[in-house]
């Protein structure tokens, strides 16, 4: 079964269940994935296809937008295209260009680069700051920038923020340390914040667009 959205014709997969009411979404070949009660027809389902075609429109723009964005290769905020070289033996920054010998001396330097970052910007905001003593983490998380579990005194960074300048970066490291001195998102929380990094909104902004 196929439907028309956005012009395209989008293949539609129909998952019947015991269930009541009827979800959409889009996976990652862009497929229609319908989730339905077991009892629906298919006459039923391109009517409702056809009544949240709006809806389902915005819904595929907004996946297609974030899967044009991770397909980019982004680095503290700049956009790079990448050509890979088997006679080049390091990393070559040239005019929005990464010239490398191949994927996975790429990857080995954003993981490295990753890691010498993040600790220096930890440890320059811990002087200033000062929380209590906690052990960094760093990880690729898909709903979270930063992470303060201020019992087990660990904060645990989103590796994906390599992407983003170094002002974000900084923003969420003040973010999850204030989180030790403050365990909500309370009037005080933010204020201390504001107090470390004033420009705190115009940061989240930018990491939730």
């Amino acid at each position: 079964m196929e439907v028309t959205i956005d012009g395209k014709e989008r293949n539609v997969i129909i998952n019947k269940k015991k269930i009541k009411n009827i979800y959409f979404r889009f996976d990652e070949e862009l497929n229609l994935v319908i989730n339905a009660n077991k009892y629906i027809t298919e006459k039923e389902i391109i009517n409702l296809i056809n009544k949240n075609k709006e809806s389902l429109e915005k819904m595929l723009k907004k996946i297609e937008r974030k899967q044009e964005k991770n397909n980019e290769f982004w680095y503290l905020g700049n956009k790079y295209d990448i050509i890979y070289n088997d006679l080049v033996r390091n990393i070559d920054f040239q005019n929005g260009t990464i010239i490398c010998k191949d994927k996975n001396t790429l990857d080995k330097f954003i993981k490295k680069q990753t890691k010498e970052i993040f600790e220096i910007e930890v440890n320059n905001l811990r002087k200033i700051i000062k929380p209590p003593n906690f052990a960094l983490k760093i990880r690729k998380m898909k709903s979270r920038w930063g992470v303060c579990n201020y019992k087990l005194k660990t904060i645990t960074l989103n590796s994906e923020l390599i992407r983003y300048n170094i002002e974000n970066l900084r923003y969420v490291i003040v973010h999850e340390m204030c989180h030790f001195y403050h365990h909500d998102h309370s009037k005080k929380f933010w204020n201390m914040v504001s107090i470390y990094y004033p420009n705190y909104k115009q940061a989240r902004k930018e990491l939730r667009s």
